[in-house]
């Protein structure tokens, strides 16, 4: 009779997918926490969010999230250049993808095209999605 060894693989569960959002209380930074939310919803994923926005704390962020049912952790930054931070929260949390806004841009301002925006775009070691504000936020 032969004897059946019964073998059990110890395979960790997947990490949380994580998705880092920049946020701020303008339009386009507004587009692109809803994104955000939306996406971890479909993914089951957590959120890091970069609050640059001027408020301090802005107003009604952490109640927003709660709300969400997202797994959320909100980090904030004064530095002018948010690129940077971005982008340095995406690679320490391993981030799945970044979610960023963009604004409308006046001809002049297009071939300025937003440094920030651009830099995360280009440097991003993950995926970015743009998203713009509605046509109603102006």
């Amino acid at each position: 009779m032969s004897q059946t060894e019964l073998v059990t693989s110890s395979v960790p569960a997947p990490a949380k997918p994580v998705i880092v959002v920049g946020y701020s209380s303008r339009p386009e930074g507004r587009a692109a926490l809803k994104r955000a939310l939306s996406e971890a919803r479909l993914r089951e994923a957590a959120v890091v969010v970069l609050d640059t926005s001027p408020d301090v704390g802005a107003p009604g962020l952490a109640e927003e999230l709660t709300a969400s049912g997202v797994s959320y952790e909100i980090r904030t930054t004064d530095v002018h250049d948010s690129a940077d931070e971005l982008l340095r929260i995406a690679e320490t949390t391993e981030a799945d993808f970044i979610v960023i806004g963009l604004r409308r841009r006046s001809p002049v301002g297009k071939l300025l095209l937003g440094n920030n925006a651009q830099r995360v775009l280009l440097d991003a070691a993950c995926p970015v999605l743009a998203v713009k504000a509605g046509p109603e936020a102006g």
